[in-house]
């Protein structure tokens, strides 16, 4: 299997609930690495995984979706804990749904998986894979 892995950050505000998260029930700040892995059995007809600069593109905009949002104020994530680990999840059904529309190219089309790592710091981090 081949791999590509770009990567980006998020600044994100957000609380939680339920006594499992202790002193994070309360609003707190989160800066997250952002680690994007496109995986594929073969390489396409350039010898590539994916376009490097479309990916790095295409992930920043994703991102810049979540940057710099109170994640509770946001309509979407109404009722939800936005835990790393569905943060993780959230990210990569994003990518997923722009290489399904082409935006990563046509050669994108052939990647079987994407895998987000989301690194809260040095020593802990999260992820979510998912076949395409």
């Amino acid at each position: 299997m081949f791999s590509v892995t770009v990567r980006d950050h998020i600044m994100i505000a957000h609380s939680f609930r339920g006594e499992v998260f202790g002193p994070a029930q309360r609003l707190h700040g989160a800066t997250f690495l952002v680690d994007a892995t496109f995986r594929r059995e073969q390489l396409d007809d350039d010898n590539i995984v994916v376009d490097i600069g479309l990916a790095t593109q295409e992930l920043g905009a994703v991102v810049s979706e979540l940057n710099y949002r109170n994640l509770d104020n946001e309509p979407e994530f109404a009722g939800i804990n936005t835990s790393t680990e569905f943060l993780a999840k959230v990210i990569a059904d994003r990518l997923a749904d722009r290489i399904e529309k082409g935006a990563l190219g046509e050669g994108a089309r052939g990647i079987a998986a994407i895998a987000v790592a989301l690194h809260e710091s040095h020593i802990a981090w999260a992820s979510y894979e998912r076949a395409l």
